[in-house]
């Protein structure tokens, strides 16, 4: 198979991005349940990390992003504001993601316990 006919049956893959409010202030305050969280999540959908950041803010929510070898989840919490926002983007270099990662979106939905949602999917 050469290059074009590589390319022609390529489709990049899904990306789901997230603003919600929650109340759960546990859940939007401690990076390292998170981080458990997704270990579990990950580890369940066959999911190869390649590397992680999780950063614990003094008092307040956390930054975590997760790179994964189809691409990376990224979650921002302001539990000050019962804010979070999140990203789930999965390519298709080996096979179609596109039901993953609607299902790790809405995993993180239920972590989070959502009030409010605003969510778009781009077929990338």
């Amino acid at each position: 198979m050469n290059a074009l006919q590589t390319a022609q049956k390529y489709t990049p893959g899904l990306h789901v991005i997230c603003d919600l409010s929650s109340h759960n202030t546990g859940a939007t305050s401690d990076a390292q349940l998170f981080q458990q969280k997704m270990n579990e999540l990950l580890f369940r959908l066959q999911l190869q990390k390649l590397g992680e950041v999780y950063h614990q803010f003094e008092n307040a929510g956390f930054t975590a992003v997760v790179c994964l070898t189809d691409s990376h989840i990224s979650v921002h919490t302001w539990p000050e504001f019962g804010k979070v926002t999140f990203d789930v983007f999965l390519s298709n270099f080996r096979g179609v993601n596109d039901t993953k990662a609607q299902l790790i979106a809405d995993e993180l939905l239920n972590y989070f316990e959502a009030v409010e949602v605003s969510r778009t999917e781009l077929k990338r």
